[in-house]
């Protein structure tokens, strides 16, 4: 992206506007779509009690401090299937009033599509382990979610990385580091959602025409979304 995009007054707040509102689909949800940690343990819960794991709720704790790997992992991959059978379907998104209250219009399936990739990513994280809240680990999430990858991104910040990234190594990043992906993380959102034409429609205030995005390239990014969350997000942490 050119320093002219970076520059552009309306292009940027647009850019952190899909950032924030990202952030609020994963942590809090938006509308009817809950966020994603609720999402997650209500799946987790309903793939525990088929298979006949025993669930434990006690004080609270979470049902993913109980579960075993092999529960989380076939939730994680009945997540991504059912992510991507939504990011098929036309309609998704509607009602979600929060979501839509932008400075601009989107079409449906672009705020789906998004809707859809914030909470799937942000579940994946949260099952593996991962504090959502925790700003460094957000902002892969988000990053994530526009389909870029930790490893890429930190070295295009200057940041050398080992060959696999663990939950530690990102927490040691310092925050000036975050602070430098955020800059490009909004601007990731909006060529994976909207494109560098919608920028610029979208900085002219003016709604986009639906269907710039078919169901099936939805679902194909979702899936991708999702295989990258899985590699952004191991296990081991």
């Amino acid at each position: 992206m050119d320093a002219d995009e970076h520059s552009d007054a309306p292009s940027n707040a647009i850019a952190r506007h899909f950032q924030n509102l990202t952030v609020k689909v994963i942590q809090d949800g938006v509308g009817p779509i809950t966020g994603s940690v609720p999402y997650a343990e209500a799946r987790l819960s309903k793939a525990m009690s088929a298979a006949g794991d025993p669930i434990i709720d006690s004080d609270g704790t979470p049902l993913r401090e109980h579960a075993s790997e092999a529960a989380i992992e076939r939730v994680i991959d009945r997540l991504i299937k059912e992510s991507v059978a939504a990011a098929s379907t036309n309609g998704f998104v509607t009602g979600l009033g929060g979501f839509v209250a932008m400075p601009v219009t989107l079409p449906a399936n672009i705020a789906g599509s998004l809707v859809i990739n914030a909470r799937l990513v942000g579940s994946i994280a949260y099952l593996r382990g991962y504090d959502i809240s925790d700003p460094h680990f957000q902002t892969f999430i988000v990053l994530t979610t526009a389909g870029g990858t930790l490893a890429g991104s930190l070295q295009g910040v200057g940041v050398k990385v080992g060959a696999k990234l663990t939950a530690q190594m990102i927490r040691t990043i310092p925050i000036a580091v975050i602070r430098k992906i955020n800059q490009r993380v909004g601007f990731m959102l909006l060529a994976k959602y909207g494109t560098q034409r919608s920028a610029i429609t979208l900085a002219k205030g003016i709604p986009i025409a639906g269907g710039l995005v078919g169901a099936g390239m939805d679902a194909a990014l979702t899936a991708l979304v999702g295989r990258t969350a899985k590699a952004n997000f191991p296990a081991s942490i």
